[in-house]
């Protein structure tokens, strides 16, 4: 899964820090992982024998959800691998779709929540009154118009050809900056990304932030590194270049001269880019500068022509977040032939737009996205393509219809009686923990001020500005993201909307948000088997409020750690503290370095934040599920678990995952999170009460040695 930027261009990349399933692997080759000091081997086949069973619930009174045993490999010691113990059986019948990167239990909800999705696209394009612009017939429409496949095959590149043209055109440098302002307000990026965020240290109102950009490549690494596989993949991205200018129409020699221009353009523009374990430190991207300092910046680009070519001429201020990015794409724009640069503005516009043009383009594009980026094997149906697409674009209009037949008022009052309690473990934690008085205060006052959104926003988003009829769907498509263009830069200048979402009700995702100090928690997330209102307490807080108290730690990891309680970039810790907390999340940071994958190692420093959350939210979920069940019988199953044993075996199938291994790789080089089989066996390797649950000793390799065990909370 990826997050989905809704505007012009996100706000700072690291900012928003979410619940992502990166996916994990079926089984990694032997010797290929280390758990805190010891080696485990993990093998398809030939596991040692597992211990006997464990001791099942005594009590009969209560009800609850049974851990369905098929999950289980009992090939393997739980005190040895918990996640292949815990999910071993439900990953070796969980094979990869061909039409996807990997394959879990998260992507199977996607795809549950697709399927329904798609029925009330389907239902919707049926009751097409083109005099009655409904948000239901928006959507109805769109979804028709990505549905007809002989007009989009009719049109070719046609709803590309106005772009192509304008940049064709183009006869000097004032030319080019503006078709990159016209892009930026039309949605596309080029050069670099700018949009409305809210201001780092006003938190409550929102400016303007210029960022680094530009790049296809999924990381700056992708264009610089050495080693043969990044080496490979651009001599694959040079073969896609080609062939998508090839399709442009422009002659074999042509074609490969203008994709080695791209090339040779972008990986100057990956030189001057930070990379993205050093943009996880927001007071390094915050840099206010008015005008006049933009002019000293950028001399060879005019700030004032950009504002008022992407209509707003009054900002007078931004954000610049990578200055020196900045620098060096003003000697790129003063020393690069004007040519080349309009090789490269044709490239963008080419490949944002390629997947909602003709077969020709969407296939070339597949075949290196998905293929050579993340080893799919053949293209999604059509249908789900453009439910994802119609969710993009139209995402609160259609989650009105989603919220209305799968979200109910019980499921919201349960899991909004979850946040409290799990809020109610982070002030216990705090109260009794490690932080002296005076950050005790602060951070109390952050918690009680956090505000948690579930299911679906207060107020819809309004779509009666946007036109949507049943034409070419690449129109569509280009209406659409000019319109979310245009509202993301309205937002300049103004007071920050509270009852704004980053993410559409039909996400199977959850995020905090430091700069509002909320927490979010989609409907498609609150579904099984994360949240059930009829399970037990053990299988709810071990998934679901797992997840809530990993968004709640997000607001004390070491980037949210940097915001106060009202979302502004502060330092309200005392020295002692902050060294002490700076102590502890360096220990995540050099656990997770010792994870590695097929030869390539986890970059602790990359995955440091969202590791800390896990890690502070299973602490979090633990002490609310023992505090909502005091004195409680322990509910009777069949599975032959205790509570406490439910509790981490459904953390663990909550990130049961296959992942295809060129997949696998890319997230190691680009996400913040880790690969999910590390995110059940790092956090649980420090955790007392997970040893006490399954009768870990010291010495097991899920018992990570005394002293290197890392604690956020106690």
């Amino acid at each position: 899964m990826e997050l989905r930027a809704t505007g012009t261009l996100p706000s700072s990349p690291e900012i928003l820090r979410s619940r992502v399933a990166s996916g994990a692997p079926q089984y990694v080759p032997a010797d290929s992982v280390t758990l805190g000091s010891l080696p485990v081997a993990l093998e398809p086949r030939g596991w040692r024998a597992a211990a006997p069973p464990l001791a099942p619930a005594a009590s009969p009174t209560a009800r609850a959800v049974g851990f369905d045993p098929t999950n289980l490999d009992p090939t393997v010691r739980p005190q040895d691998n918990f996640y292949q113990y815990a999910v071993g059986g439900r990953i070796a019948r969980s094979p990869i779709p061909d039409d996807k990167p990997s394959w879990g239990v998260d992507a199977e909800l996607v795809a549950q929540t697709q399927e329904k999705l798609r029925g009330i696209l389907e239902a919707s394009a049926g009751r097409r009154n083109p005099l009655v612009a409904t948000p239901e017939q928006k959507i109805g429409d769109f979804y028709a118009s990505g549905m007809d496949v002989a007009a989009i095959e009719q049109a070719g590149a046609a709803p590309i050809r106005p772009w192509l043209d304008r940049i064709a055109g183009i006869e000097d440098a004032r030319g080019l900056q503006d078709a990159v302002a016209a892009m930026h307000a039309d949605g596309m990026h080029a050069l670099f990304s700018f949009g409305a965020t809210p201001d780092a240290k006003d938190s409550r109102n929102v400016i303007g932030e210029a960022f680094q950009g530009g790049l296809t490549l999924p990381e700056r690494d992708y264009y610089l590194s050495q080693e043969e596989s990044q080496k490979d993949v651009r001599e694959k991205y040079l073969s896609h270049l080609e062939n998508m200018f090839t399709l442009l129409g422009r002659l074999p020699d042509a074609a490969r001269e203008a994709a080695e221009t791209v090339l040779r353009v972008e990986t100057k523009i990956a030189e001057a880019s930070l990379s993205r374990a050093e943009m996880r430190d927001p007071n390094a991207l915050y840099h206010p500068m008015d005008r006049s300092l933009l002019r000293e910046l950028t001399p060879s680009f005019d700030w004032q022509s950009y504002f008022a070519n992407i209509g707003r001429p009054d900002i007078e201020s931004i954000n610049m977040a990578t200055p020196d990015f900045f620098i060096k794409m003003n000697g790129l724009l003063r020393d690069t032939p004007l040519e080349d640069l309009k090789t490269y503005l044709t490239w963008r516009v080419a490949t944002e737009n390629a997947e909602f043009l003709s077969s020709n383009f969407e296939q070339e594009d597949f075949n290196f996205a998905g293929r050579t980026l993340k080893g799919v094997q053949s293209q999604q149906p059509r249908w789900k393509r453009v439910v994802k697409h119609t969710d993009d674009y139209l995402g609160e209009a259609l989650g009105q219809k989603f919220v209305e037949q799968n979200f109910s008022a019980e499921a919201k009052a349960r899991a909004l009686d979850m946040v409290e309690n799990i809020k109610g473990a982070l002030r216990e934690k705090i109260v009794t923990g490690w932080m002296s008085e005076e950050t005790k205060r602060e951070a109390l006052a952050k918690v009680d001020t956090m505000v948690a959104k579930i299911g679906y926003p207060d107020k819809w988003k309004d779509y009666s500005g946007l036109v949507v009829d049943r034409g070419l769907f690449g129109e569509n498509v280009a209406r659409a993201r000019a319109f979310h263009a245009r509202e993301n830069l309205a937002k300049i200048g103004k007071p920050v909307d509270p009852t704004e979402w980053e993410m559409t009700p039909s996400t199977v995702n959850a995020y905090y948000h430091p700069l509002k100090n909320e927490i979010v928690f989609p409907a498609a997330i609150l579904q099984p088997p994360y949240f059930d209102v009829n399970a037990d307490d053990a299988s709810n807080y071990g998934s679901i409020g797992a997840t809530i108290g990993h968004e709640l730690t997000h607001g004390f990891d070491d980037e949210g750690a940097q915001f106060d309680a009202q979302g502004n970039l502060r330092n309200w810790w005392q020295p002692a503290d902050e060294a002490e907390f700076k102590r502890r999340a360096d220990g995540v940071e050099r656990q997770f370095n010792e994870f590695v994958y097929d030869g390539q190692r986890t970059d602790g420093k990359l995955v440091k934040g969202e590791s800390i959350a896990d890690l502070g939210g299973l602490e979090l979920a633990w002490t609310a599920y023992k505090n909502a069940t005091e004195g409680d019988p322990a509910p009777r199953t069949d599975d032959g678990f205790t509570p406490d044993q439910r509790f981490f075996l459904n953390y663990a199938l909550s990130w049961a995952t296959n992942l295809r291994p060129e997949y696998a790789h890319l997230i190691l080089s680009t996400d913040p999170h880790p690969l999910p089989q590390f995110r059940v066996l790092g956090p649980l390797a420090n955790l007392p009460s997970f040893h006490a649950a399954f009768d870990v000793k010291p010495g097991d390799p899920m018992a990570r040695p005394e002293e290197q065990r890392n604690r956020l909370w106690d």
